[in-house]
């Protein structure tokens, strides 16, 4: 039997802080969550292009993808749903085309439980565009998601969920210059704070939204960003960062992918990834900063995932 202060120590939110911080820090009990098609097939009938995918998903090692463990899907079905965020063991599943009434999914892989958030009762016309993303906020020591939604109207909304008291919050005060350039490019969430990449003709900047201070700012891109293709913005040293571009390099069959990181504000370009020439897209940074890519066969329908 375990004694009652032994049992308080153990539930106290500071022990829960410092070992989620000493596991985190120690990249112990570290796994990547992925949907994807059984063994990395795709088979897709081109006279059927409606044709039911079978899709599963599996908790691959840290540091290599030889091994994997199947995970029983919470909601049975595997085909619709996308991963928008994840942080300290929980997964954040919605739809994998996001509308303004879609259900949001907290999961917990390692318990296997799942919670649906609460539907927002903010949200009473149609969007356009919607996206989502989720992680903690060590600042007010609560999980967060945020969402923003373009109106078929032009108009835009964000929301933020908070998962302690599951409840949402819509933000009244977004500037101008967000409000006309947001285009629902791939973001990114780290520390509390959601960034996007917005766009401004030929121009490029990042929106950062901190989910707790709900305060927005805005960080123009390097000069040397000019389109959408090949752009990600992730999280590189515990910095912001961005990737950009598939070029060719003096090494033959490598090519180089950009990167810089911001600090202080300003951006900072770093030594290039060099990537094998046959890789079709970054999905990010790993957690021990090295870049993951896919490499796809078309021939085959398979696609193997690349660390650099």
């Amino acid at each position: 039997c375990t004694c009652k202060s032994w049992s308080d120590l153990i539930g106290s939110s500071s022990f829960i802080s410092t070992h989620l911080h000493r596991n985190v820090t120690k990249h112990a009990h570290v796994y990547l969550v992925c949907l994807h098609h059984p063994n990395f097939e795709c088979h897709v009938d081109p006279d059927d292009p409606y044709v039911k995918k079978d899709f599963q998903w599996s908790l691959f090692p840290n540091q290599t993808f030889d091994e994997f463990y199947k995970l029983s899907h919470p909601l049975g079905d595997t085909e619709h749903y996308g991963i928008y965020g994840s942080s300290n063991g929980l997964v954040c599943i919605s739809d994998e085309i996001l509308n303004f009434d879609s259900p949001i999914h907290i999961w917990n892989p390692s318990v296997r439980k799942l919670r649906t958030t609460s539907i927002s009762t903010n949200i009473n016309i149609k969007f356009s565009l919607v996206s989502l993303q989720f992680g903690f906020h060590p600042g007010v020591n609560d999980y967060k998601a945020v969402r923003i939604m373009r109106t078929n109207k032009n108009g835009l909304a964000v929301e933020v969920y908070s998962l302690r008291t599951d409840s949402w919050k819509m933000i009244d005060a977004i500037p101008p210059w967000l409000k006309f350039n947001w285009q629902h490019h791939k973001g990114a969430f780290f520390n509390g704070v959601a960034y996007h990449i917005i766009q401004k003709g030929p121009l490029f900047s990042i929106m950062s939204f901190d989910s707790g201070s709900e305060e927005f700012e805005e960080f123009i891109a390097p000069d040397a960003i000019c389109r959408s293709l090949g752009l990600c913005i992730d999280v590189y040293k515990e910095q912001i960062c961005l990737l950009f571009g598939f070029y060719g390099c003096e090494e033959e069959g490598m090519d180089k992918i950009d990167l810089w990181v911001l600090q202080e504000k300003r951006w900072k370009r770093l030594c290039p990834f060099i990537v094998p020439f046959d890789c079709e897209g970054t999905i990010g940074i790993s957690i021990d900063n090295e870049l993951l890519l896919e490499r796809r066969d078309f021939i085959r329908g398979v696609s193997d995932l690349h660390l650099c």
